[in-house]
C-alpha cells in the first residue's frame, strides 16, 4: 500500500515519520540532525541538503527517491512468504527477512542451513543488540565468544550481538533457524 503523493518534501518527511510512529526527537537522534531543523523542514521553512536527505531517508527506512517522489510505501500489513526478501549466502545458508523497512524495535530472520552449512568461517558481531536464536528444525552449533553451544529443534539462546558469534549445521538434515534482534542493527 502506498500513500498518495504529497506536495512538498516537508509534508513527505512528516508523513513518513508519523507512519513509523517516530517523534521529532527520536528521528533527530537517529539522524544526527536537530529536531528544530527537522521541524522547520516538515513545515517547509527549511530545505534539506543531499546529506541530510539521505540521512532522513535511511532513518525512515525509505529511499531518498521515495522522499523526493512522494510515494512512501506503508510497511504495515501482511508479508507473504513468496514476497520475503531472500538472501542466498555462501556456505549453504539461505536467509529470509520477516520484517520490512522501516524497522522499529526488532528485526526477524528465518533461514535454512544445508548439512555442514554455516554463517561463514569467520565469526562476526554487529551493533550492541539483544539477539535471540531458535533452532526450529535440525541441529546447529552456535559459537558465542569463546563458548560453543549445541542446539536441537526447540532450543534457543540469547546473547549480545556485539559478541562475536556464528553458527553451523552439524546435523544430517537441513536445519531451520529463527533470529530475532532488538533493536535492529542493520
Amino acid at each position: 500500500m502506498e500513500t498518495e503523493a504529497l506536495e512538498t518534501l516537508g509534508a513527505r518527511v512528516r508523513a513518513a515519520r508519523e507512519l513509523r510512529g517516530l517523534t521529532l526527537r527520536r528521528l533527530a537522534s537517529m539522524t544526527g540532525l536537530s529536531s528544530g531543523f527537522i521541524s522547520q523542514l516538515e513545515n517547509d521553512r527549511s530545505n534539506a541538503s543531499v546529506a541530510s536527505l539521505r540521512s532522513l531517508a535511511s532513518a525512515l527506512g525509505v529511499s531518498a527517491a521515495e522522499l523526493i517522489d512522494g510515494r512512501i510505501k506503508d510497511s504495515q500489513g501482511v508479508l507473504r512468504k513468496d514476497q520475503r526478501p531472500r538472501i542466498h549466502m555462501a556456505d549453504g545458508l539461505t536467509k529470509f527477512s520477516l520484517t520490512r523497512a522501516p524497522l522499529r524495535n526488532l528485526e526477524i530472520y528465518s533461514g535454512y542451513l544445508e548439512p555442514g552449512g554455516s554463517t561463514g568461517e569467520e565469526h562476526y558481531s554487529h551493533g550492541n543488540a539483544q539477539e535471540f536464536v531458535t533452532c526450529l528444525n535440525g541441529r546447529i552449533e552456535l559459537f558465542v565468544g569463546d563458548e560453543k553451544h549445541v542446539l536441537d529443534a526447540g532450543d534457543s539462546i540469547e546473547y549480545l550481538s556485539s559478541v562475536e558469534h556464528g553458527l553451523r549445521n552439524i546435523g544430517d538434515d537441513t536445519a531451520e533457524v529463527l533470529w530475532v534482534i532488538s533493536p535492529p542493527t542493520n
